[in-house]
Protein backbone atom coordinates (compact mmCIF):
# COMPACT_ATOMS: atom_id res chain seq x y z
CA UNK A 1 0.00 0.00 0.00
CA UNK A 2 1.08 3.33 -0.65
CA UNK A 3 2.36 6.02 2.39
CA UNK A 4 1.80 9.04 -0.05
CA UNK A 5 -1.47 9.87 1.24
CA UNK A 6 -0.75 8.92 5.47
CA UNK A 7 1.01 11.17 7.79
CA UNK A 8 3.99 9.89 9.01
CA UNK A 9 2.60 9.44 12.63
CA UNK A 10 0.27 6.81 10.65
CA UNK A 11 2.76 5.74 8.43
CA UNK A 12 5.29 5.17 11.65
CA UNK A 13 2.53 3.13 13.47
CA UNK A 14 4.09 0.09 15.72
CA UNK A 15 7.17 -0.66 12.96
CA UNK A 16 8.88 2.78 13.48
CA UNK A 17 12.53 1.94 13.06
CA UNK A 18 14.99 2.47 15.55
CA UNK A 19 16.43 6.18 16.06
CA UNK A 20 20.12 6.44 13.99
CA UNK A 21 23.03 6.56 16.25
CA UNK A 22 22.75 10.51 15.35
CA UNK A 23 19.49 11.16 16.32
CA UNK A 24 20.02 8.95 19.34
CA UNK A 25 23.33 11.21 20.91
CA UNK A 26 22.21 14.45 18.78
CA UNK A 27 21.72 16.47 21.70
CA UNK A 28 25.92 15.28 22.35
CA UNK A 29 26.84 16.00 19.07
CA UNK A 30 25.65 19.36 18.90
CA UNK A 31 27.48 20.19 22.60
CA UNK A 32 30.29 18.99 20.35
CA UNK A 33 29.84 20.79 17.60
CA UNK A 34 29.46 24.32 19.31
CA UNK A 35 32.90 23.64 21.15
CA UNK A 36 34.36 22.69 18.31
CA UNK A 37 32.97 25.52 16.24
CA UNK A 38 34.38 28.22 19.10
CA UNK A 39 37.27 26.88 19.06
CA UNK A 40 38.31 27.08 15.56
CA UNK A 41 36.50 30.28 14.91
CA UNK A 42 39.08 31.57 18.15
CA UNK A 43 42.32 29.91 16.50
CA UNK A 44 42.10 29.28 12.70
CA UNK A 45 39.67 32.95 12.23
CA UNK A 46 41.31 33.07 8.75
CA UNK A 47 39.88 30.11 6.98
CA UNK A 48 36.39 31.22 8.62
CA UNK A 49 36.70 34.48 7.97
CA UNK A 50 36.91 33.19 4.04
CA UNK A 51 34.37 30.92 4.27
CA UNK A 52 32.35 33.32 5.62
CA UNK A 53 33.38 35.91 3.00
CA UNK A 54 31.36 34.01 0.60
CA UNK A 55 28.31 35.40 0.14
CA UNK A 56 25.86 37.09 -2.43
CA UNK A 57 23.18 39.80 -1.15
CA UNK A 58 24.62 38.73 3.00
CA UNK A 59 23.56 34.83 2.03
CA UNK A 60 26.32 32.39 2.98
CA UNK A 61 27.15 30.09 0.21
CA UNK A 62 28.34 27.24 2.11
CA UNK A 63 25.52 27.63 4.74
CA UNK A 64 23.20 27.23 1.99
CA UNK A 65 24.84 24.16 0.87
CA UNK A 66 24.42 22.64 3.76
CA UNK A 67 20.86 23.81 4.16
CA UNK A 68 20.13 21.97 0.82
CA UNK A 69 21.83 18.90 2.13
CA UNK A 70 19.80 18.79 5.68
CA UNK A 71 16.31 20.01 3.59
CA UNK A 72 16.47 17.84 0.39
CA UNK A 73 15.84 14.55 2.36
CA UNK A 74 12.74 15.93 3.99
CA UNK A 75 11.47 17.28 0.48
CA UNK A 76 11.78 14.42 -0.99
CA UNK A 77 9.30 12.90 0.89
CA UNK A 78 6.56 15.53 0.04
CA UNK A 79 3.78 13.92 -2.25
CA UNK A 80 2.28 17.22 -4.06
CA UNK A 81 -0.71 15.42 -5.37
CA UNK A 82 -1.98 15.36 -1.64
CA UNK A 83 -0.59 18.69 -1.23
CA UNK A 84 -5.01 19.69 -0.92
CA UNK A 85 -5.18 17.42 1.66
CA UNK A 86 -3.61 19.85 3.76
CA UNK A 87 -7.11 22.07 4.34
CA UNK A 88 -8.18 19.63 6.63
CA UNK A 89 -5.70 21.18 9.43
CA UNK A 90 -6.69 24.27 8.49
CA UNK A 91 -6.47 24.84 12.77
CA UNK A 92 -3.05 24.20 12.75
CA UNK A 93 -2.59 26.87 10.13
CA UNK A 94 -4.46 29.30 12.12
CA UNK A 95 -2.58 28.76 15.20
CA UNK A 96 0.50 29.22 13.41
CA UNK A 97 -0.35 32.11 11.57
CA UNK A 98 -1.81 33.83 14.98
CA UNK A 99 1.65 33.34 16.86
CA UNK A 100 4.11 33.81 14.61
CA UNK A 101 2.59 37.13 13.63
CA UNK A 102 0.11 38.38 16.15
CA UNK A 103 1.80 37.03 19.14
CA UNK A 104 5.79 36.68 18.67
CA UNK A 105 7.28 40.22 17.70
CA UNK A 106 5.16 41.82 20.34
CA UNK A 107 5.72 38.99 23.20
CA UNK A 108 9.57 39.89 21.84
CA UNK A 109 9.41 43.32 22.24
CA UNK A 110 8.01 43.58 25.48
CA UNK A 111 10.44 40.88 26.51
CA UNK A 112 13.45 43.17 25.55
CA UNK A 113 11.72 45.98 27.29
CA UNK A 114 11.53 44.14 30.42
CA UNK A 115 15.26 42.52 30.07
CA UNK A 116 17.58 44.78 28.43
CA UNK A 117 16.10 48.25 28.64
CA UNK A 118 15.24 47.43 32.51
CA UNK A 119 16.50 44.54 34.55
CA UNK A 120 19.86 44.06 32.47
CA UNK A 121 20.61 47.83 31.64
CA UNK A 122 23.70 48.65 34.53
CA UNK A 123 25.50 45.48 32.99
CA UNK A 124 25.18 46.47 28.90
CA UNK A 125 26.66 49.36 27.10
CA UNK A 126 23.95 52.22 27.47
CA UNK A 127 24.16 53.88 24.12
CA UNK A 128 23.35 50.42 22.59
CA UNK A 129 20.45 49.70 24.49
CA UNK A 130 18.14 50.52 21.76
CA UNK A 131 20.22 49.08 19.10
CA UNK A 132 19.92 45.80 21.19
CA UNK A 133 16.26 45.74 21.38
CA UNK A 134 15.95 46.94 17.42
CA UNK A 135 18.11 43.34 16.89
CA UNK A 136 15.56 41.33 19.04
CA UNK A 137 12.60 43.00 17.22
CA UNK A 138 14.31 42.23 13.66
CA UNK A 139 14.80 38.72 14.75
CA UNK A 140 11.34 37.71 15.82
CA UNK A 141 9.06 39.44 12.88
CA UNK A 142 10.22 36.92 10.13
CA UNK A 143 9.41 33.59 11.40
CA UNK A 144 11.88 30.61 9.62
CA UNK A 145 12.27 28.94 6.41
CA UNK A 146 14.30 26.08 5.83
CA UNK A 147 15.61 24.82 8.85
CA UNK A 148 11.87 24.67 9.90
CA UNK A 149 11.53 21.41 7.51
CA UNK A 150 14.62 19.67 10.40
CA UNK A 151 12.52 20.03 12.73
CA UNK A 152 9.92 19.36 11.67
CA UNK A 153 11.14 15.73 10.23
CA UNK A 154 12.48 14.98 14.03
CA UNK A 155 9.29 15.43 15.58
CA UNK A 156 7.32 13.22 12.73
CA UNK A 157 5.36 16.67 11.43
CA UNK A 158 3.21 16.31 9.00
CA UNK A 159 5.10 17.14 5.81
CA UNK A 160 2.68 18.66 3.27
CA UNK A 161 1.33 20.91 6.88
CA UNK A 162 5.25 22.18 7.10
CA UNK A 163 5.56 22.95 3.62
CA UNK A 164 2.00 24.85 3.42
CA UNK A 165 2.74 27.15 6.16
CA UNK A 166 6.51 27.86 5.56
CA UNK A 167 5.46 28.79 1.64
CA UNK A 168 2.18 30.93 3.23
CA UNK A 169 4.79 32.76 5.78
CA UNK A 170 7.06 33.33 3.00
CA UNK A 171 4.74 35.29 1.05
CA UNK A 172 2.98 37.07 4.09
CA UNK A 173 6.31 38.01 5.36
CA UNK A 174 7.20 40.18 1.86
CA UNK A 175 4.44 42.50 2.03
CA UNK A 176 4.44 42.39 6.83
CA UNK A 177 7.94 42.40 7.54
CA UNK A 178 8.93 46.09 6.76
CA UNK A 179 5.30 47.45 8.47
CA UNK A 180 5.91 45.24 11.51
CA UNK A 181 9.22 46.18 12.31
CA UNK A 182 8.33 49.75 11.09
CA UNK A 183 5.39 49.67 14.07
CA UNK A 184 7.52 47.90 16.58
CA UNK A 185 10.54 50.42 15.85
CA UNK A 186 8.55 53.13 16.40
CA UNK A 187 10.46 54.68 12.34
CA UNK A 188 9.20 56.02 9.68
CA UNK A 189 10.30 53.24 6.99
CA UNK A 190 12.24 50.45 7.17
CA UNK A 191 14.79 49.43 4.60
CA UNK A 192 14.41 46.00 3.97
CA UNK A 193 16.74 43.83 2.23
CA UNK A 194 14.95 42.66 -0.74
CA UNK A 195 17.71 40.82 -2.20
CA UNK A 196 18.65 38.59 0.72
CA UNK A 197 14.52 38.25 0.99
CA UNK A 198 14.04 36.91 -2.06
CA UNK A 199 17.24 34.49 -2.84
CA UNK A 200 16.88 33.06 0.68
CA UNK A 201 13.34 32.56 -0.15
CA UNK A 202 14.74 30.87 -3.63
CA UNK A 203 17.80 29.42 -2.02
CA UNK A 204 15.85 27.36 0.70
CA UNK A 205 12.73 27.01 -0.98
CA UNK A 206 11.94 27.16 -4.39
CA UNK A 207 15.14 25.45 -5.88
CA UNK A 208 15.40 22.55 -2.97
CA UNK A 209 11.40 21.72 -4.12
CA UNK A 210 12.05 21.80 -7.46
CA UNK A 211 15.32 19.64 -6.95
CA UNK A 212 13.72 17.00 -4.48
CA UNK A 213 10.70 16.58 -6.28
CA UNK A 214 12.59 15.86 -10.01
CA UNK A 215 14.86 12.90 -8.14
CA UNK A 216 11.34 11.58 -6.40
CA UNK A 217 9.74 11.38 -9.25
CA UNK A 218 12.71 9.63 -10.94
CA UNK A 219 13.38 7.21 -8.17
CA UNK A 220 9.61 6.66 -8.18
CA UNK A 221 10.16 6.27 -11.81
CA UNK A 222 12.75 3.64 -11.21
CA UNK A 223 11.92 1.36 -8.64
CA UNK A 224 8.83 2.63 -7.32
CA UNK A 225 8.12 2.78 -3.44
CA UNK A 226 10.75 0.27 -2.25
CA UNK A 227 13.65 2.71 -4.32
CA UNK A 228 12.52 5.47 -2.30
CA UNK A 229 12.55 4.58 0.79
CA UNK A 230 15.98 3.25 0.27
CA UNK A 231 17.55 5.83 -1.08
CA UNK A 232 15.82 8.06 2.13
CA UNK A 233 17.41 5.95 4.36
CA UNK A 234 20.60 6.38 2.86
CA UNK A 235 20.16 10.38 2.50
CA UNK A 236 18.56 10.76 6.59
CA UNK A 237 22.32 10.44 8.07
CA UNK A 238 23.18 12.88 5.56
CA UNK A 239 20.93 15.33 6.73
CA UNK A 240 21.85 15.08 10.21
CA UNK A 241 25.70 15.28 9.53
CA UNK A 242 24.65 18.81 7.38
CA UNK A 243 23.19 20.39 10.47
CA UNK A 244 25.54 19.50 12.30
CA UNK A 245 28.33 20.86 9.92
CA UNK A 246 26.11 23.97 9.69
CA UNK A 247 26.12 24.56 13.78
CA UNK A 248 30.02 23.99 13.27
CA UNK A 249 30.41 27.13 10.57
CA UNK A 250 27.85 29.42 12.54
CA UNK A 251 29.59 29.37 15.56
CA UNK A 252 32.91 29.42 14.22
CA UNK A 253 32.15 32.17 12.32
CA UNK A 254 31.09 34.39 15.20
CA UNK A 255 33.98 32.44 17.39
CA UNK A 256 35.43 35.27 18.71
CA UNK A 257 32.51 37.44 19.28
CA UNK A 258 31.36 34.67 22.03
CA UNK A 259 35.01 34.93 23.57
CA UNK A 260 35.25 38.59 23.20
CA UNK A 261 31.78 39.56 24.70
CA UNK A 262 30.91 36.55 26.55
CA UNK A 263 28.22 38.42 29.34
CA UNK A 264 26.46 40.47 26.72
CA UNK A 265 25.85 37.73 24.75
CA UNK A 266 24.61 35.82 27.10
CA UNK A 267 22.34 38.51 28.71
CA UNK A 268 21.01 38.98 24.97
CA UNK A 269 20.18 35.14 24.94
CA UNK A 270 17.14 35.66 28.16
CA UNK A 271 14.88 37.35 26.31
CA UNK A 272 15.42 35.23 23.27
CA UNK A 273 15.32 31.94 25.22
CA UNK A 274 12.27 32.80 26.62
CA UNK A 275 10.46 33.81 23.48
CA UNK A 276 11.19 30.52 22.05
CA UNK A 277 9.90 28.54 24.98
CA UNK A 278 6.70 30.84 25.42
CA UNK A 279 5.80 30.88 21.67
CA UNK A 280 6.48 27.28 21.20
CA UNK A 281 4.50 26.66 24.10
CA UNK A 282 1.66 28.72 23.08
CA UNK A 283 1.42 27.00 19.76
CA UNK A 284 1.31 23.64 21.25
CA UNK A 285 -1.56 23.97 23.88
CA UNK A 286 -3.69 25.80 21.26
CA UNK A 287 -2.84 23.25 19.30
CA UNK A 288 -4.18 20.91 21.74
CA UNK A 289 -6.86 22.90 22.73
CA UNK A 290 -8.62 23.32 18.87
CA UNK A 291 -8.44 19.42 18.36
CA UNK A 292 -5.13 19.29 16.23
CA UNK A 293 -3.14 16.24 15.50
CA UNK A 294 -0.38 15.81 17.04
CA UNK A 295 1.94 15.60 13.77
CA UNK A 296 0.47 19.26 13.40
CA UNK A 297 0.87 20.45 16.69
CA UNK A 298 4.48 19.51 16.59
CA UNK A 299 5.38 21.26 13.25
CA UNK A 300 3.24 24.13 14.33
CA UNK A 301 5.12 24.69 17.63
CA UNK A 302 8.27 25.13 15.74
CA UNK A 303 7.51 26.53 13.14
CA UNK A 304 6.11 29.43 15.60
CA UNK A 305 8.91 29.68 17.99
CA UNK A 306 12.35 29.92 15.30
CA UNK A 307 13.57 32.83 13.53
CA UNK A 308 14.21 33.57 9.93
CA UNK A 309 17.79 34.59 11.20
CA UNK A 310 19.70 35.44 7.61
CA UNK A 311 17.27 38.07 7.09
CA UNK A 312 17.45 39.23 10.50
CA UNK A 313 21.04 39.81 10.45
CA UNK A 314 21.12 41.14 6.77
CA UNK A 315 18.43 43.62 8.11
CA UNK A 316 20.08 45.15 11.29
CA UNK A 317 23.41 45.47 9.11
CA UNK A 318 21.75 47.46 6.51
CA UNK A 319 19.78 49.69 8.92
CA UNK A 320 22.44 49.93 11.57
CA UNK A 321 26.28 48.94 10.37
CA UNK A 322 28.05 45.75 11.03
CA UNK A 323 29.42 46.60 14.24
CA UNK A 324 26.10 47.83 15.84
CA UNK A 325 24.54 46.56 18.93
CA UNK A 326 21.44 45.50 16.40
CA UNK A 327 23.46 43.37 14.74
CA UNK A 328 25.11 41.32 17.69
CA UNK A 329 21.86 40.71 19.08
CA UNK A 330 20.78 39.29 15.35
CA UNK A 331 24.03 36.99 15.87
CA UNK A 332 22.83 35.78 19.29
CA UNK A 333 19.90 34.05 18.08
CA UNK A 334 21.73 32.56 15.22
CA UNK A 335 23.91 31.08 18.10
CA UNK A 336 21.06 29.34 19.83
CA UNK A 337 18.91 28.48 17.51
CA UNK A 338 19.99 25.00 16.66
CA UNK A 339 20.28 23.75 20.31
CA UNK A 340 17.40 25.68 21.84
CA UNK A 341 15.07 24.48 18.56
CA UNK A 342 16.32 20.88 19.68
CA UNK A 343 15.48 21.48 22.93
CA UNK A 344 11.93 22.44 21.51
CA UNK A 345 11.81 18.87 19.74
CA UNK A 346 12.20 16.91 22.10
CA UNK A 347 10.17 18.31 24.58
CA UNK A 348 7.30 17.90 21.93
CA UNK A 349 8.11 14.20 21.33
CA UNK A 350 8.73 13.76 24.99
CA UNK A 351 5.14 15.39 25.72
CA UNK A 352 3.07 13.67 22.85
CA UNK A 353 0.96 10.92 24.75
CA UNK A 354 0.31 13.68 27.15
CA UNK A 355 -1.05 15.74 24.02
CA UNK A 356 -2.98 12.68 22.44
CA UNK A 357 -4.47 11.88 25.99
CA UNK A 358 -5.98 15.58 25.59
CA UNK A 359 -7.30 14.46 22.18
CA UNK A 360 -8.74 11.54 22.87
CA UNK A 361 -10.88 13.50 25.95
CA UNK A 362 -12.55 16.15 23.91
Amino acid sequence: MSTDNLTPAEVAGEDSPAMSIFERYLTVWVGACIVVGIGLGHFVPGLFQALGSMEVARVNLPVAALIWLMIIPMLIKIDFAALHQVRRHWRGIGVTLFVNWAVKPFSMAFLGWLFIATLFRDWLPADQIDAYLAGLILLAAAPCTAMVFVWSNLSDGEPHFTLSQVALNDVIMVFAFAPLVGLLLGLASITVPWDTLMLSVGLYIVVPVILAQLLRRRLLASGGEARLESVLGVLQPVSIVALLATLVLLFAFQGEQIVRQPLIILLLAVPILIQVYFNSGLAYLLNRWSGEAHCVAAPSALIGASNFFELAVAAAIALFGFESGAALATVVGVLIEVPVMLSVVRIVNATKPWYERGLAKS
